[in-house]
């Protein structure tokens, strides 16, 4: 029996609805997971973090405050992650930290995910991996997507092409054809304009179950002007973010416009499955299957949608394939913290655009 490969990976994304933990035995074929759990960010620092999202005073203070404020969240997300497993801090190998992107440039040459990993190692006392991105903007890439190189280790399949589609704040896929090979790209928004939408107009974090989107109509001529943001139909590689879908954003789309703010809702949804869709007829014909993670795969309004569009194609949860939709990211930065620590690349050249394969990510030791 192989020796137990304990890695815990740690998540914030674009939406930043909370820190995903998750703790795994990465000594298998695939990942086993012992423990997972998610903790909502303290409002205070999801509201600096959201400031951060674009320019603001002092900007450098605040953001290393808030790194420093993440790594206190974080250290306290790995020591509950431990008590739930019971597992000692001395039996981990490494924390993979993705970090939390307040800035995501890679046309100007960087990308920025906050979270003091020297202060999560001083208070953990295990071993930190982070900055999985730099090295591959680096190398001439886009540093994301980074999870297709985990998706094509665990979900690919000789006799199914298969599509992953993750949905957080920002949606992207992994397209897996029989023939073994892998590409993917961010396909424009996943739940960010709608997370903001209602967050503008009923105060919640998120649709619940999509129930706010299915009271409304689809308003044609709105979705067809957001299709033609010239992000859409850029080639790959690609990659996006709040620096692009963001408030401004979407009030210059609304600007001169009155709709009832629930049709706006479903058009927000009806756009992110029309863009999932489009890409995935565009640049992954012929797959049999698409599987979905992420915040995304709890929105039934947003899968029928997607459904819809994609008709003869089966539509499932990654927990049909044994991986939890809520941790699959998490996973993958454990996945590609074990990568970094035996320095092994971690980066798909023909999904970022990078120079070449790349170890990714930098060491903090415990």
């Amino acid at each position: 029996m192989a020796r137990p490969q304990l890695l815990i990976g740690l998540m914030t994304g674009t939406s930043l609805d909370g820190i995903d933990a998750v703790l795994v035995d990465l000594s298998g074929a695939q990942p086993a997971l012992l423990a997972a759990q998610g903790t909502a960010l303290p409002a205070a620092l999801r509201h600096e973090l959201l400031t951060l999202q674009a320019s603001s005073p002092d900007e450098i203070d605040l953001a290393w405050r808030a790194g420093n404020g993440l790594a206190d969240c974080y250290a306290d997300a790995v020591t509950a992650l431990l008590r739930q497993a019971g597992i000692d801090a001395g039996d981990i190998l490494a924390i993979g930290n993705h970090g939390q992107t307040i800035r995501h440039r890679p046309e100007r040459g960087y990308t920025i995910q906050l979270g003091n990993h020297a202060q999560l190692a001083e208070r953990s006392g295990i071993p930190v991996v982070g900055d999985f991105r730099s090295r591959d903007v680096a190398a001439g890439g886009q540093g994301a997507p980074l999870v297709p190189a985990f998706h094509h280790a665990i979900f690919a399949d000789a006799h199914r092409h298969r599509v992953i589609v993750n949905i957080g704040g920002i949606a992207n896929l992994t397209d897996l054809p029989c023939d073994g090979s892998v590409s993917g790209y961010d396909t424009g928004p996943g739940n960010v304009l709608m997370d903001l939408w209602i967050g503008r107009h009923l105060g919640e974090r998120y649709d619940a179950g999509g129930a706010w989107a299915a009271s409304g109509t689809v308003i044609d001529d709105l979705l067809a002007q957001l299709l033609t943001e010239p992000y859409l139909a850029q080639p790959a590689p690609k990659s996006t973010g709040r620096d692009l879908f963001h408030a401004d954003w979407l009030n210059a789309q609304l600007a001169s416009r009155n709709d009832n703010p629930a049709d706006v809702m479903a058009t927000l949804t009806a756009y992110t499955a029309r863009t999932i869709a489009d890409a995935i007829q565009r640049t992954a014909a012929g797959a049999d299957d698409v599987f979905i993670c992420g915040g995304g795969a709890h929105n039934p309004t947003l899968l029928s949608m997607l459904g819809a569009l994609l008709p003869g194609i089966t539509i499932a949860s990654t927990a049909e394939l044994g991986v939890d939709p809520d941790w699959v990211e998490a996973i993958a930065f454990a996945w590609l913290a074990q990568r970094c620590l035996s320095g092994q690349s971690g980066n798909v050249p023909a999904v970022t655009g990078a120079a070449g394969p790349r170890v990714l990510g930098a060491i903090w030791p415990a």
